[in-house]
């Protein structure tokens, strides 16, 4: 253990990974929270669960029968869908905001969230598939959008305005074509596109979660192993390549782990904006570490998406619970209490707000 951390050596020593203690008490600490959001989750909704029928529904799967449907059918799916895809774009913005250097540069910033939900939605309204086949075209937009986006933006190298500029036009591009074919789509298959484009997690199941843990399993791995690589990149690419850094291999690389990260959480989730462009920034002014960590990052985005999720689920009935109280004021329906807010629709207003406050932290530093 040194003053800064502990050096963790794997497989007989032939690989080392150093652990910052900040950077190791920020990560226990934002998986707790993640864990605490998930926690609650199971409890609060339209059917009011106590912690310990929660117990019993997920350990022993008995007690109550409601309990145990709503626990272990659809409020655990949703939740560790929450935390799992959140990791995931988490560790995907800072992959991109690293090979870029630029704090702009996410996934649903630059182009790639579109570009997934292109491919997505061509599956949709063409095939009516299932999770896998959304979650393949999903990818494969993702990976079109961003050697589009490279290919535009690479000349003399990749510079972060550049590559942030590029991609806003891609983003507008691609969702005028979104919007092309959901009006050239059949009925059905539109307002399943709608839904999923505004990115909910209403209605997923464990396939939905399997196939994230699947993805996180491959990918997570791959992530942590790259990040030396990344570290260096950030350095410039002469003086990475100096260093032995295959610069073109490794972007390469790194930049199709971001996109299969964020376009399987895209494809599971739908494209939830902003996670993966503040979960990054949030971990390295906890961390106060140079550069950005994507395990950071990950820990950081999952307990963003679990909170949003708890959020969002709770929208309505606190409307509800204040409009009672103040007596003469009716805030929603009663048809509407125990319906659920898209987590997409938080994610954006909250990512708003952190957008505008680091704005606001930045005026007059010459720095956007």
């Amino acid at each position: 253990m040194g003053a800064a951390g502990w050096r963790v050596r794997l497989w007989s020593g032939r690989l080392s990974l150093r652990l910052h203690r900040r950077t190791t008490v920020v990560c226990a600490l934002a998986l707790l929270c993640a864990a605490l959001t998930l926690l609650v989750s199971l409890c609060v909704g339209a059917y009011p669960i106590a912690p310990g029928e929660v117990a019993r529904a997920l350990f022993y799967g008995t007690g109550d029968r409601l309990a145990v449907h709503f626990v272990n059918q659809e409020r655990l799916p949703q939740a560790l869908l929450a935390i799992l895809a959140g990791g995931a774009l988490g560790v995907s913005g800072a992959v991109f905001q690293s090979i870029s250097r630029n704090p702009l540069a996410s996934p649903d910033v630059i182009g790639f969230n579109s570009g997934a939900a292109t491919g997505a939605i061509l599956v949709i309204v063409t095939l009516g598939s299932g999770a896998g086949a959304v979650a393949t075209g999903a990818v494969c937009g993702g990976l079109g959008a961003a050697f589009v986006v490279f290919l535009l933006a690479s000349r003399d190298g990749v510079h972060g305005v550049r590559l942030v500029l590029v991609g806003l036009g891609v983003t507008a591009m691609l969702g005028s074509v979104n919007s092309y074919l959901l009006t050239r789509s059949h009925l059905n298959n539109a307002q399943s596109a709608h839904v999923w484009l505004v990115g909910t997690l209403n209605g997923r199941g464990w396939s939905s979660v399997r196939m994230m843990a699947l993805a996180l399993l491959v990918l997570l791995p791959a992530a942590l192993l790259l990040g030396r690589l990344l570290r260096m990149l950030e350095l410039g690419d002469e003086l990475a390549s100096g260093l032995g850094v295959p610069v073109d291999r490794a972007r390469i690389a790194l930049i199709v782990l971001g996109v299969g990260l964020c376009g399987v959480a895209v494809a599971s989730a739908g494209p939830i904006p902003f996670v993966a462009l503040a979960a990054p920034q949030i971990a390295a002014m906890l961390t106060r570490a140079p550069g950005v960590s994507v395990l950071s990052a990950g820990a950081v985005g999952a307990a963003l998406l679990g909170a949003a999720h708890l959020v969002s689920g709770q929208f309505f009935t606190a409307l509800a619970w204040v409009g009672d109280r103040v007596g003469w004021l009716t805030l929603v329906d009663e048809s509407q209490r125990n319906n659920q807010l898209p987590v997409g629709v938080t994610t954006a207003v909250l990512g708003g707000v952190y957008l505008a406050w680091v704005l606001f932290r930045r005026r007059g530093t010459g720095r956007a």
